[in-house]
């Protein structure tokens, strides 16, 4: 009864007029995000970031939301038509999908993707009832020991399971450390780190910093290059609805897919692109047919694209009932519940209970929307493709400055932004990930406040840490994964030293 009845809030919440309106938004916002290649729904959430200080916190996660989901669906159109992944979580796509509308069978794919995305969507956001609520309760136990302790093992199997060098991975959550402990101190309310900046001493903003990282960053990576053309596969996709022989091979990959999707999306670092490899791989380990692979088997675009919808809702059990984002993506929902003055946690469910279900029945109506909506406007979705480049970056350039100003009217922040902007295209030249960065900017002032209140609570004790059963076995899986990290650069070392030792 308690289920329905909160249902029932959510219904109301979601079917608001202001709610339904950017429930829409944001999943054609991300739909045409996905669409266009490089931009990628971070970046779409960081230039929208500002504009969500103005609405209510309902509408602003349920917007910021779906360009997520939405992304999900719109990069598949470029991989299956152009062979090009608008969004990073359809680069397993590319390889089946295009191959099917190589053999004029592009329509099939989209619409299998579609459906699959749909089922996902909807099975995966049933399970986001059934258990945040529950791992909320039992979160409620936890003290600041247990929460330093979660946000460790979250920031370091974010750093672990990161694209490139861990080690430059592991560099960058040291650097945004940093910068989220510029501002005044905790406890003394002394200004640390400000440089004698007066502006620094509300520390800096997180608006600024993403739209630098990822949206100034994105023009200066794309005015370097040559602009290139695209020509879709097919400008016409026809027979969208797939036949009863494509969903007797899908549905086992799209059951496969959804629970896959959503358990990878629940783990620190996991998240769409991991569990979307991780679909492709077990479908072709048990087909019957694994030489199909490749060569356009529609199991290898169901799986993965329903994964990464799964995903999406996975990685919003740890936030909303944890407080813990297990990515950059997740760190913009995080910040935009912060800006409201809503805290994610094990508490935000009991306390903001209509944000929670307006969420889940909004996210259900959101892959309505894009099964609705999408098919139609494949298209349309064609000719944006078409766009050209130095239009559509000067376009995003002018929202960052726009955006960085409006938060607090400062030019400062812009200056910040075009700072980060510049740091952010450095980092991408030497291959240094930006998501470590965010990740701990945002959970940094968090992890430091858990672990002076804990030696508050200790007396200035360290053993608090490891005498408490939780926080002593999660700090202990802590050390097991960056001693599995050093192994191997150990390892490598001693080879090559005895290489040398041979040669000599």
């Amino acid at each position: 009864m308690d289920i329905l009845s909160n249902i029932t809030l959510g219904l109301g919440v979601a079917f608001q007029p202001e709610n339904l309106l950017f429930c829409t938004l944001g999943v054609v916002i991300g739909t045409l995000i996905g669409v266009i290649p490089g931009i990628g729904p971070v970046g779409a959430m960081g230039l929208l970031l500002p504009a969500t200080m103005y609405v209510s916190p309902e509408a602003s996660i349920i917007m910021l939301a779906g360009i997520y989901y939405g992304a999900q669906y719109g990069g598949t159109i470029t991989s299956v038509l152009v062979r090009i992944p608008g969004e990073a979580t359809s680069i397993v796509t590319c390889i089946d999908g295009h191959e099917m509308a190589r053999k004029g069978r592009a329509g099939a794919a989209l619409g299998i993707a579609a459906w699959g995305s749909f089922i996902a969507g909807t099975v995966s956001v049933l399970i986001l009832m059934l258990v945040a609520q529950p791992l909320a309760s039992m979160a409620l136990r936890f003290g600041p020991p247990e929460y330093f302790a979660i946000i460790c093992i979250g920031l370091v199997l974010v750093t672990h399971l990161s694209q490139g060098s861990t080690l430059k991975a592991l560099m960058m959550a040291f650097v945004g450390f940093i910068l989220g402990g510029v501002g005044l101190d905790l406890v003394t309310a002394l200004p640390r780190f400000t440089l004698g900046i007066n502006e620094l001493s509300d520390g800096i903003g997180i608006v600024p910093v993403v739209m630098g990282l990822f949206g100034v960053t994105e023009v200066l990576e794309n005015l370097e290059g040559q602009e290139t053309k695209v020509h879709p596969t097919e400008t016409r996709v026809k027979n969208l609805w797939p036949t009863m022989a494509d969903w007797a091979r899908a549905k086992w990959p799209i059951v496969r897919g959804t629970l896959i999707g959503f358990f990878i999306g629940i783990l620190p670092g996991g998240g769409g692109v991991l569990a979307t490899f991780t679909s492709y791989a077990v479908e072709r380990r048990i087909s019957k047919h694994p030489e199909e692979f490749g060569k356009g088997a529609i199991e290898g675009v169901a799986g993965p694209e329903t994964a990464n919808n799964a995903a999406a809702s996975g990685g919003l059990v740890p936030l909303l009932s944890l407080g813990l984002p297990t990515g950059p993506i997740m760190a913009m929902l995080f910040a935009a519940l912060v800006i409201q003055g809503v805290q994610p946690g094990p508490m935000f469910i009991s306390n903001h209970p209509q944000i929670f279900w307006g969420l889940v029945v909004s996210m259900y109506v959101g892959n309505v929307l894009l099964l609705v909506l999408n098919l139609p406007l494949i298209g349309v979705w064609v000719q944006i493709l078409k766009t050209p480049g130095w239009m559509l970056y000067q376009l995003i350039f002018l929202f960052c400055l726009i955006g960085a100003y409006s938060v607090n009217n400062s030019t400062f922040d812009v200056l910040v932004m075009l700072v980060f902007g510049g740091i952010g295209y450095l980092m991408r030249k030497f291959r240094y990930d930006a998501g470590p960065l965010v990740l701990a900017f945002v959970l940094g002032p968090i992890l430091e406040q858990n672990l002076r209140q804990s030696l508050l609570i200790s007396r200035g004790d360290f053993s608090i840490f490891v005498t408490r059963p939780i926080s002593g076995a999660i700090l202990l899986l802590v050390l097991l994964i960056l001693i599995s990290n050093v192994l191997p650069y150990l390892r490598a070392r001693r080879r090559a030293r005895g290489q040398i030792r041979g040669a000599e």
